[in-house]
């Protein structure tokens, strides 16, 4: 069993910057990968970002270049330093988890989410 908290949502100007944390705790394999899906209101779930525990990272179209995913493997934690904010990155953002070092396969594991809000 995998535990994911989410933490630093808030209500954020247009152009502006946030930055998410996740924790995690539990039964975390090795290798694996956490990473960060956002869902806005009526819309499905839609991949952020990645990283595995080697440090390797994948992007989105949509955050790359504006957000930037890293891990602290000894605290079990991962970011994602969000830049150059739009009103459609509004969303709940969601931390994932699975049990591979593969960074675009479906997570096992889910967050409960932090809301994130972009004003125009």
């Amino acid at each position: 069993q995998v535990r994911l908290v989410e933490f630093g949502g808030g209500l954020v100007e247009s152009g502006g910057s946030l930055t998410l944390r996740c924790s995690a705790s539990g039964s975390l394999s090795s290798p694996n990968t956490l990473g960060w899906h956002r869902q806005g209101t009526g819309t499905q779930r839609d991949y952020v970002a990645a990283i595995n525990s080697d440090g390797d990272s994948h992007y989105s179209r949509s955050a790359r270049g504006r957000f930037t995913i890293s891990r602290d493997n000894a605290r079990n934690q991962i970011y994602l330093q969000m830049n150059s904010l739009r009103p459609e990155d509004t969303g709940v953002y969601y931390c994932s988890y699975h049990a591979t070092d593969d960074l675009i396969i479906r997570p096992s594991d889910w967050g409960q989410g932090t809301q994130v809000t972009v004003s125009s």
